[in-house]
């Protein structure tokens, strides 16, 4: 006897309500989470990878870790701490990469300002 469209049709259904039921689950994923990922995401783009290499790899690691857990139902309630951490440590790069560029800028202008007082001090003593 062949299948008719019928049987076929409530095995689509029965297959759509498990996707739909099952769905949810998956697709929750911590706030803390997106948080992390974020903030990688921000260190990365302020150079972290140059200026605070360790921190931001450190970051990197415990978001994995994060992630993991999330798919892991018996860690999965240690998703939030691990994320704060990973989040800290990454704002943390990006806070010390963005302290090297402003350093170096700083650097820069008092190197600028030390040339003119000396071609003002030259020009004066010319007089």
């Amino acid at each position: 006897m062949t299948a008719s469209f019928a049987y076929l049709r409530r095995s689509l259904y029965g297959i759509a309500c498990f996707m739909v039921l099952s769905s949810p689950v998956a697709a929750q994923v911590a706030p803390e989470l997106t948080a992390a990922e974020q903030a990688v995401q921000r260190a990365t783009q302020a150079d972290a990878d140059q200026y605070a290499p360790d921190l931001v790899n450190l970051a990197r690691q415990e978001l994995m870790q994060a992630q993991q857990a999330q798919l892991d139902k018996r860690q999965r309630k240690q998703v939030p701490q691990i994320a704060l951490r990973a989040a800290a440590n990454a704002d943390l790069a990006k806070a010390r990469s963005e302290e090297v560029v402003v350093a170096a800028q700083l650097e820069q202008r008092r190197k600028e300002v030390a040339q003119l007082q000396n071609s003002l001090n030259t020009g004066e003593g010319g007089r």
